[in-house]
């Protein structure tokens, strides 16, 4: 499998969202139906593991070199993090905003067809390149997941409602800050070996150490008993400079001689 089924592969695993989440939604009072609904979100996530795993098999290297390749994983590991937060604590709204952030990510890949090369310049030849990108990837994974509760929560305030998600939101915020701590520090041993320097305030790594300190001020905050609501609105809005980290920093003027231009395709 390459690019040229992944439309059909992520056309099928965003019906099997669908229809599990239309199932799960009206499943209050049929068991069978959050049985079968559960069931059809699990099986899309199956879906976009399978093509993952052929994909890589079919490249001989690590999908993770372009920006495509990453929304791919991004793309299969948020439902994850939706199903395993419905497992440990029973808070089964996530996994909605997951699978729609996943389809998101999948609509983004369709309408912007990527660039199928199976080489890899010699820089990402390293043992630092698989860590470094996956622990990015899950923790920009588990940042989404965290600034999607921050949303739900602010909009459950809003109604007056009671919130049972701040608690989650940070959880979700703390994970993700540590594995965007490892991420940085892989990065920078990643940068020794393969150009000889730990930093050269390269644009990309600039942006990784912005997203990394607005994470450290919200950890401040919460520390500091900033008022709930709050922290729910920084959660919600610092995905944002997480983006521009991500893939917004490739299309700043000054990107155009980083060393991280690889990742465009």
């Amino acid at each position: 499998m390459t690019w040229v089924e992944f439309p059909y592969v992520a056309a099928c695993a965003m019906v099997c969202w669908g229809a599990g989440s239309v199932l799960s939604v009206f499943s209050a009072r049929k068991n069978v139906l959050d049985v079968t609904g559960r069931t059809f979100m699990i099986a899309g996530t199956a879906i976009m593991v399978f093509f993952l795993v052929v994909f890589w098999m079919e490249l001989d290297r690590p999908p993770l070199r372009t920006l495509g390749e990453t929304r791919l994983w991004y793309a299969t590991l948020i439902p994850v993090v939706g199903f395993l937060v419905e497992y440990r604590w029973g808070i089964g709204w996530l996994k909605y905003y997951c699978v729609a952030l996943a389809s998101f990510f999948l609509v983004v890949n369709i309408s912007f067809p990527d660039v199928y090369d199976k080489t890899l310049m010699p820089a990402l030849q390293s043992g630092w390149f698989v860590p470094h990108v996956v622990v990015y990837l899950i923790g920009y994974v588990l940042l989404a997941a965290s600034s999607a509760a921050a949303w739900h929560n602010l909009y459950r305030s809003m109604r007056s409602a009671d919130n049972d998600g701040q608690a989650l939101s940070h959880y979700l915020a703390l994970l993700g800050f540590v594995f965007l701590t490892f991420g940085l520090v892989f990065g920078a041993f990643w940068a020794k070996e393969a150009w000889g320097h730990y930093w050269t305030w390269d644009p990309k790594e600039t942006w990784a150490l912005i997203a990394w300190l607005v994470y450290l001020g919200y950890m401040h905050a919460n520390s500091a008993n900033v008022d709930k609501n709050q922290l729910q609105w920084y959660l919600a809005l610092a995905f944002l400079v997480l983006l521009v980290s991500w893939f917004g920093v490739n299309y700043l003027p000054s990107a155009q001689n980083s060393v991280h231009t690889y990742q465009t395709g």
